[in-house]
């Protein structure tokens, strides 16, 4: 007997899909149901129609973003200058899937990652005065830094042993004084201010652009209150110099939450060069790439020559 909550076992197709679809919403069994072309690993996506998306959660960790989404999302909205996904529904478990899952409108636009962007230090600007927006909204009751965001929003102490493992694994590989000086520099400061909201997971994959700018924030799965320092990793994995420094003026954070933000950015690059995750090769010659930028940057805000 196959077991539902094993996950390597677990089938999430559009098959799947039409059944439940079919017996919780039948007034949408007769939409076309096809899987999107970049879906995310956190959740499995498909169109439903040509004007709403299923978000089929693949893990049981990630299963808890479901309800969570489903209530602040609506709230976050009107407050936000850019589109965010709005869920319609909500779905059961049934039919052998284990978990909660949702509908959602269809947001129009491609991924940052691929589309085209007219000017990147206009983008920069676009996702700098979104992330303002997001953190003035009131934080009275949201949800604090846990196992639902991956502790986004929390300390970085969090995941302190990691760094130190994956950094005595790749001794000889980075320049690992560099990178140590970075994560401790980081970890000596703090959040001192009320908490604010935090998506989580400000990467390319998770921005669309349509007619060459930046239209619309998605995937708010690791949504929470507290640090902001984890949605600056963008500054480092997406942006260059000319655009980091447009990104950093408009936010006007202190320098402590862009150390802390450097390190959100080494600790993930790490933990995939170091192979503590099952990366794919574009994956992994990206995390090599990211520790080289960030090192770089560190390098030319303390004056500092690399180690030989």
């Amino acid at each position: 007997m196959v077991d539902p909550l094993d996950n390597k076992q677990l089938a999430i197709d559009d098959a799947l899909v039409h059944r439940l679809i079919a017996t919780q919403f039948p007034k949408w069994k007769d939409l076309l149901i096809r899987p999107v072309a970049l879906s995310g690993w956190d959740n499995r996506t498909f169109h439903l129609g040509d004007e709403m998306l299923v978000r089929m959660p693949s893990r049981e960790e990630y299963a808890a973003q479901v309800e969570k989404e489903q209530h602040w999302l609506p709230k976050l909205a009107p407050c936000l200058p850019l589109p965010i996904p709005i869920p319609l529904a909500i779905g059961e478990p049934m039919d052998g899937y284990p978990w909660k899952w949702s509908i959602y409108r269809w947001l129009e636009g491609e991924s940052a990652a691929s589309g085209y962007i007219a000017d990147l230090s206009e983008f920069a600007a676009s996702l700098a005065q979104f992330l303002i927006a997001l953190q003035r909204i009131d934080s009275t009751g949201g949800p604090l830094p846990g196992l639902h965001s991956f502790y986004r929003g929390g300390e970085l102490t969090t995941y302190d042993a990691e760094v130190r493992c994956a950094l005595a694994a790749l001794k000889g590989k980075i320049d690992v004084a560099a990178a140590t000086e970075v994560w401790d520099m980081a970890i000596a400061t703090t959040w001192n201010r009320a908490p604010v909201w935090v998506h989580g997971d400000i990467s390319a994959g998770n921005l669309l652009v349509k007619n060459g700018s930046l239209s619309a924030v998605i995937d708010f799965g690791q949504l929470a209150i507290g640090d902001p320092a984890c949605d600056l990793t963008i500054a480092w994995t997406f942006f260059k110099e000319k655009d980091r420094e447009v990104f950093q003026e408009m936010l006007s954070l202190d320098a402590g939450t862009w150390a802390r933000g450097l390190a959100w950015t080494l600790w993930k690059a790490l933990v995939v060069a170091a192979g503590f995750t099952n990366p794919n090769n574009f994956e992994s010659a990206r995390a090599w790439r990211i520790i080289e930028e960030v090192l770089a940057d560190h390098r030319q805000q303390t004056k500092i020559k690399p180690q030989t």
